[in-house]
């Protein structure tokens, strides 16, 4: 049928369609469809409904929008463009997904503001949402006043059928609803298409249905393409609903507009075709050329400009009372969102001699966590139901529950990838608070593609994993992680620490709080491997010498015959076997390396005194694979590490069978 007549809001409408439908044709490379389809409801959202501001898009109270079906990421470019937000232009959206453009082929935080999270990943963004709805609320119930909300938004998120068949949505928002998250609104675009084809082919549930047994309140808005009102009135109901998060199930049309593609996977992930754009065109009565924008759609949407000026100015004047009035508080949400460090705040980090009784690192870790807990109100986490194992609560705190949400202890139930979402999400929060998820080692298996993601949108999330080796035990080789060190070594921009003692425990954790919050630059997560049998505390470790990656523990006067590397649970080891091989004549240098990352970002000549060229003579002990060492031992080498799966035995007989011990390090030191 074809529209005589275009009202203004169907202006608007269809020129988030057609910028979409354009850029993607230009690239020849995109998925025009969603936005086609969930153009009406993303147009109520944005312009009836959303609390933003173009011009300062990192406000404190915004409301936060997730597109978690990043594919259709042309739908939040054209938003972004056409409500004024700076950093989109027109000629970005024709640069959409080519090198170095501010339009990626998926959203990505660190490249366009106005865009809260990275998505693509399915299932990532709605739980994303999860912790950004938990951020507000801990933030709400810790600093709001009876008479100063000032802490007071929603997150908005726009999902698709395949984030919904993702489990890791699934452990999210079984969460979400347990907590009772009234300020999560979630709209489902059921579209009913899928890559494959029709989701009839793998997905015939009842996703409402689900949603409430999660405990969500749960609506359904049949005709999506057209009923504005209907969605407008949804939106308001599920705001209503305070005490349950809310998902709207909207039924669209997939690439709505397309004569002959509409409602086919042949809209989902292709452009249309220059014959198919023309019929589009004519079937929506569109008289514009490519990329252009009629000047009543473009005015009305840039009122979101003055609207959101006036929101932030409100704003404004309302912290302006409360820091009158609560000066200590406000003077906190201010260091927080800044991302500033408190002064001093190190000095709560426990520090250790030898003399100090040996303990697991996952023990100091939790002792860690707690000294911390004191000087940064900022820092909040929690376990995938192993904090007494990973040893993460908060003695200070009690639980973040339904109703008490101002508490620290986060409890994730048996959900490591959910827990790896919601920890991004809270990191991206923007508003200063520093999240930590634990769970053993082997589990990153579960949420890898989350922590991947940590390091890729630059989330700023403390991982906290214990049981780092064979030394756990009994559990034998599907608790044992072997692999897991070096795979997520090859990470790109995280940082992998395996601290061998309590001062290098608590470096460890200055360096991640640094790097979670730095003074300039972007956020980095770090992940730290902690023991779980007990280690000594050594002569010459050091809380700030974490921060170069690697430093001489001990030495002989002299070059050195062999340098032995060790990380984690077997320094202490190499320590003793340099003793006796000194006693043999040998010269020795024992090289604690707790972090590969932060060695290599230090200058050639701290790494030269640490690991000279010249001696080539090198063993590296570490309980895990050899994958890797070879950069660091060289062709004249070697390694004590474990290139198969692990065995069930206590985790001293393990340690012993596997090779590591003093008589062996010696040995194998004497061979080279």
């Amino acid at each position: 049928m074809v529209v005589a007549t275009q009202s203004l809001e169907e202006l608007c409408i269809n020129s988030i369609r057609f910028l979409a439908i354009d850029a993607v044709e230009k690239a020849n490379s995109g998925h025009p469809g969603l936005p086609m389809g969930a153009a009406p409801m993303a147009f109520v959202l944005w312009d009836r409904l959303m609390r933003y501001n173009p011009k300062n898009p990192n406000w404190l109270n915004r409301d936060r929008f997730v597109l978690s079906a990043g594919h259709g990421c042309m739908l939040q470019y054209a938003l972004l463009y056409l409500t004024g937000y700076d950093d989109i232009t027109l000629d970005d959206l024709k640069q959409f997904r080519q090198w170095e453009s501010k339009t990626p082929g998926h959203p990505e935080n660190f490249m366009t503001q106005g865009v809260e999270v990275t998505t693509g990943p399915l299932g990532q963004g709605i739980a994303n949402g999860v912790g950004l709805a938990m951020a507000e609320a801990h933030l709400a119930a810790k600093f709001n006043k009876p008479d100063c909300q000032i802490i007071d938004h929603y997150t908005y998120v726009i999902l698709g059928d395949g984030c919904n068949m993702e489990g890791v949505s699934g452990e999210a928002c079984s969460l979400a609803g347990h907590l009772g998250l009234g300020k999560l609104i979630a709209l489902y675009d059921d579209n009913h298409i899928s890559i494959d084809g029709s989701t009839d082919l793998a997905f015939t549930e009842d996703v409402g249905k689900r949603f409430e047994a999660y405990g969500w309140h749960v609506q359904h808005v049949p005709d999506g393409n057209t009923n504005l009102d209907a969605i407008h009135k949804a939106i308001e109901a599920a705001k209503a609903v305070t005490d349950k998060p809310s998902l709207i199930k909207v039924t669209t049309t997939i690439g709505f507009g397309s004569p002959n593609k509409a409602n086919t996977h042949g809209v989902h992930g292709a452009a249309l075709g220059a014959d198919e754009v023309k019929a589009t065109r004519e079937h929506l009565d569109w008289k514009y050329p490519e990329f252009e924008v009629p000047e009543d759609a473009l005015k009305h949407f840039r009122k979101a400009v003055d609207r959101g000026a006036e929101y932030e100015e409100e704003w404004n004047k309302l912290f302006t009372r409360y820091k009158t009035e609560y000066a200590e508080e406000a003077a906190v949400v201010e260091r927080m969102a800044s991302g500033k460090l408190p002064e001093n705040w190190e000095k709560a980090l426990p520090a250790y001699t030898p003399q100090d009784k040996k303990d697991a690192t996952r023990n100091q870790s939790g002792a860690t966590l707690n000294a911390m807990a004191g000087v940064l109100p900022e820092l909040i986490g929690g376990s995938a139901d192993l904090a007494p194992s990973n040893k993460t609560l908060l003695k200070s705190s009690k639980d973040f529950q339904k109703g008490a949400y101002e508490n620290r202890n986060l409890r994730f139930g048996v959900r490591e990838h959910g827990m790896g979402a919601i920890c991004n999400g809270i990191a991206l929060h923007k508003s200063g608070l520093i999240p930590y998820g634990a769970t053993f080692l082997v589990f990153t298996d579960y949420m890898r593609a989350s922590i991947r993601l940590s390091a890729l949108s630059h989330a700023g999330v403390i991982w906290v994993m214990t049981h780092d080796s064979v030394a756990l035990g009994e559990d034998g080789p599907t608790h044992q992680p072997i692999e897991h060190i070096p795979t997520l070594r090859a990470i790109p921009d995280l940082i992998v620490i395996r601290p061998a003692d309590g001062n290098e425990t608590s470096g460890a954790y200055k360096v991640a709080v640094e790097k979670a919050k730095p003074a300039q630059g972007l956020a980095t997560p770090s992940l730290l491997a902690l023991s779980r049998q007990g280690l000594p505390n050594l002569e010459g470790s050091s809380i700030d010498a974490v921060a170069q990656g690697a430093y001489i523990l001990s030495d002989s006067d002299g070059t050195p015959d062999i340098i032995l590397i060790g990380t984690g649970s077997e320094v202490h080891i190499c320590v003793d076997a340099a003793e006796q091989l000194r006693g043999d004549g040998k010269k020795v240098r024992v090289v604690s390396m707790p972090s590969w990352e932060l060695f290599e970002e230090q200058d050639e000549s701290y790494r030269e005194s640490v690991l000279p060229k010249a001696v080539t003579k090198r063993l590296a002990v570490e309980a895990g694979s050899s994958f890797g060492w070879c950069r660091y031992v060289g062709a004249e080498g070697d390694t004590i590490s474990i290139d198969r799966f692990g065995a069930s035995a206590p985790g001293d007989v393990a340690l012993e069978k596997f090779g590591y011990t003093v008589d062996n390090i010696v040995a194998k030191a004497k061979a080279l």
